[in-house]
């Protein structure tokens, strides 16, 4: 039997992508991740400003600070967590929208996130995408200075101060 097992050829069309991503989706899954929904649909509760400094060889530490603005008020958080992918170490300035939040309760807790970026000395940029328990999900734009390549997954633990 002669079959043409020709991959180049199939694995170049939409439905090859879809494919990715539902087995990337299956992997990240059981620790909580999820990919970014396209667009946010909802209107942002508030926003956040985060500072971290993360250290990675395939397995990466984060310890850092960050302000909720919520509601016209200003809240101070510690934001700290392990995860997985990634190598380098990197400081990490980020701002974005936090949506699904109603109560500032709902805010603290531990985040499942997945991430994506690059550090050349101060030319570093890069997205994470978080969410928690309560449903809070946050959407972050990063500036990263260091040397680092950051792909990967991270549990984040979120205290408000």
């Amino acid at each position: 039997m002669n079959r043409d097992n020709s991959t180049a050829a199939r694995s170049a069309g939409p439905a090859s992508l879809g494919r990715r991503r539902a087995v990337v989706s299956f992997v990240m899954a059981p620790i909580g991740l999820s990919l970014p929904a396209r667009g946010m649909a909802q209107t942002p509760s508030g926003t956040v400003e985060i500072s971290q400094v993360q250290i990675a060889f395939l397995v990466s530490g984060n310890l850092g600070s960050g302000r909720l603005h919520f509601q016209g008020r200003t809240y101070p958080f510690s934001i700290g967590g392990l995860g997985v992918g990634g190598i380098g170490v990197n400081r990490l300035e980020a701002v974005g929208s936090v949506y699904g939040l109603n109560r500032i309760e709902q805010f603290s807790g531990v985040y499942g996130g997945a991430r994506t970026g690059v550090a050349v000395g101060d030319t570093g940029r890069g997205q994470l995408w978080l969410e928690n328990g309560n449903g809070v999900k946050m959407h972050l734009r990063a500036r990263r200075e260091g040397l680092a390549l950051t792909i990967g997954g991270d549990g984040l633990v979120v205290q408000m101060k």
